[in-house]
């Protein structure tokens, strides 16, 4: 279906809510929200959960005394529990000219699908979620919220966005970074086909600033194979040079850098507690966002 006869639903992709709506989504960091909801809080509540005990201090609540440890040891300590609250989603959708790049479709359009159906689900579990269209001349930067209202206007942004950003996509995760003033999971949809080092050192940045950082990667899969047999010009989405050669030639050294690039990401994202996804263009959503699914529904918080 062509972006054309597209309306703005259709970018949320049902088989996959289906799928994978029931269990809630969660992050393994510490959350900060204003209401109760399914992530762990960096503050401490009265859920079911245990955390630790403290020494009690004279006026407060007695009923929170541990009876049992007193009997013990002849001390007094409280019961500490792990307080429950919403989490802030931001996505960041990569808008620079080379997510145009797709043989069926564009990896800016699947991106789009990726954020709307999380997007959905997010919101559907009580989450608040915003958007920021990176490496964009005109950003769209839609602050975090739970209103029902905001789904709408989330894929009526989407709906009308274009990949034709310059190369400004690493500057913008670092304003992401600092916009987001709580701690928030910040959704990265990207082909990350820029230089990993710089990339890296965003991702610290979002880090440091106590971000759960998911960096989602999306690719055409003449990229991942470089599938390519017949003499072909190159031409760079960016603006750079285009380049007419056989692609028998360069295939082995293309596709050498290219590993090396994943693993650089990869390291990098499990040196600082990031998550890495790749994601072909060429699965359904479904399948593609699985892995992600599976790992936030079962990952143990740290």
């Amino acid at each position: 279906m062509s972006q054309g006869s597209l309306i703005p639903y259709d970018y949320i992709d049902r088989i996959a809510v289906t799928k994978f709506s029931g269990d809630p989504l969660t992050s393994p960091f510490a959350m900060e929200g204003k209401v109760s909801g399914h992530h762990r809080s960096n503050h401490k509540g009265s859920s079911v959960e245990f955390a630790e005990y403290r020494e009690y201090t004279s006026g407060e609540d007695p009923r929170r005394l541990d009876w049992r440890v007193m009997a013990r040891t002849d001390r007094l300590y409280l019961k500490e529990f792990e307080a429950e609250t919403n989490l802030r989603c931001h996505f960041g959708l990569d808008c620079s000219r080379s997510m145009n790049f797709g043989e069926k479709t564009s990896k800016f359009e699947f991106g789009k699908r990726i954020v709307a159906t999380l997007a959905y689900l997010l919101l559907g579990q009580g989450d608040a979620v915003g958007l920021d269209l990176l490496g964009s001349s005109k950003p769209d930067c839609m602050d975090a919220k739970r209103s029902p209202s905001q789904l709408r206007t989330i894929l009526e942004i989407l709906h009308r966005s274009k990949a034709r950003g310059k190369s400004n996509f690493v500057q913008s995760i670092h304003h992401l970074a600092d916009s987001s003033k709580r701690r928030a999971m910040l959704i990265i949809v990207s082909d990350f086909l820029e230089d990993p080092m710089a990339i890296l050192k965003a991702i610290h940045h979002c880090r440091e600033r106590k971000h759960d950082v998911v960096l989602m990667q999306v690719l055409d899969r003449q990229e991942m194979d470089f599938s390519f047999v017949r003499p072909t010009r190159f031409v760079d989405l960016e603006g750079g040079p285009s380049l007419l050669t056989d692609p028998n030639v360069i295939r082995e050294e293309y596709l050498k850098q290219f590993k090396e690039h994943l693993a650089i990401l990869r390291k990098g994202c499990l040196e600082t507690q990031s998550s890495f996804f790749s994601i072909s263009t060429e699965v359904s959503l479904s399948d593609g966002l699985n892995p992600f699914i599976s790992a936030r529904k079962s990952s143990p918080p740290r």
